[in-house]
């Protein structure tokens, strides 16, 4: 059985690369986190986890994390990706991804609405919602990521 993790941040980043992958792996390390091994999960924030902005994970950890990236190789394309997490008063909270081809006021917007709709569905009290956004508007090959790391 795996541990539970009890700590999270949001981040997001963007960048260009050459390639695909190397647009997604430059956008990792502009979010800060381009030298770990992600492990994708869905969208459900552990009881109790700690909001830890800044904390630093070891090179090579394999972290759970919540996701969201989009790759564009149309020039002058807008791309946008939003993470945000919301928590309610004393159980679990839920985590959202967006991405697409729109602003990062927009995917805010929609990211806010997504995790009250979470929330409606569940019968759940939403108390607060945090969130992370990045834009990028693509030169060659760009991606944008945005994402919810989660560690022990």
């Amino acid at each position: 059985m795996l541990p539970t993790p009890k700590r999270f941040f949001l981040t997001a980043g963007c960048a260009e690369g050459r390639s695909e992958l190397t647009a997604f792996d430059g956008a990792l390390l502009n979010a800060g986190i381009g030298n770990i091994n992600l492990i994708k999960v869905s969208s459900i924030l552990p009881p109790h986890a700690e909001f830890t902005p800044g904390m630093e994970l070891p090179a090579g950890a394999l972290v759970p994390t919540a996701y969201g990236s989009i790759i564009s190789t149309e020039p002058g394309t807008i791309i946008s990706a939003a993470i945000a997490v919301g928590l309610s008063q004393d159980s679990f909270g839920v985590i959202m991804e967006l991405v697409g081809k729109f602003t990062k006021h927009e995917a805010e917007e929609r990211i806010r609405q997504m995790v009250g709709e979470s929330f409606e569905m569940r019968g759940m009290t939403l108390m607060e919602t945090k969130v992370s956004v990045v834009e990028h508007k693509v030169n060659k090959i760009g991606c944008a990521l945005a994402a919810a790391p989660m560690w022990y």
